[in-house]
């Protein structure tokens, strides 16, 4: 699946909105995929204030944790260079493939983990613009989650 210029420029509009508040949009993503998806923090734990507060605290709480902020930074980061990578698929290919390695060989996450930071990304984008706007981004998830499970 490639995307058409309308939809990278559509998909790029509404990304910019939530790339701006990088750090907090990314924590809130984070926090949630914890609280509701708790075995994800086993992939975490390095995260030292994560794995003692994870099971008693809320998603908020969660999302001002240091590690947490810097940690969606860091996937909002990723995130944000792959966007720019829309209409290339070749291109967009070269970048999943050594994020998509690292997590299975490395990090030992499932590939079925990335839809759920997604559905939560494309909540908050929900939440933050509108229907729209979440439909348009759906496209884009979908296909850098295709892309993750085909390198993995």
């Amino acid at each position: 699946m490639a995307f058409s210029a309308e939809d990278a420029k559509t998909a790029s509009a509404v990304w910019e909105k939530i790339y701006a508040d990088v750090e907090d949009n990314g924590a809130v993503v984070l926090s949630r995929m914890f609280k509701e998806n708790p075995h994800t923090v086993s992939y975490f734990k390095n995260f030292t204030q994560l794995q003692s507060v994870a099971e008693t605290t809320s998603a908020a709480e969660i999302a001002a944790l240091a590690e947490v902020r810097a940690h969606g930074k860091k996937v909002f980061s990723a995130l944000n260079d792959l966007v720019s990578h829309l209409t290339n698929v070749d291109s967009l290919k070269g970048t999943v493939a050594p994020l998509a390695k690292q997590h299975a060989t490395e990090l030992k996450v499932d590939v079925k983990d990335f839809r759920i930071i997604f559905e939560n990304l494309l909540d908050l984008i929900g939440e933050k613009q509108d229907t729209d706007a979440k439909e348009a981004f759906k496209k884009v998830t979908d296909l850098i989650y295709e892309r993750i499970k085909a390198a993995y």
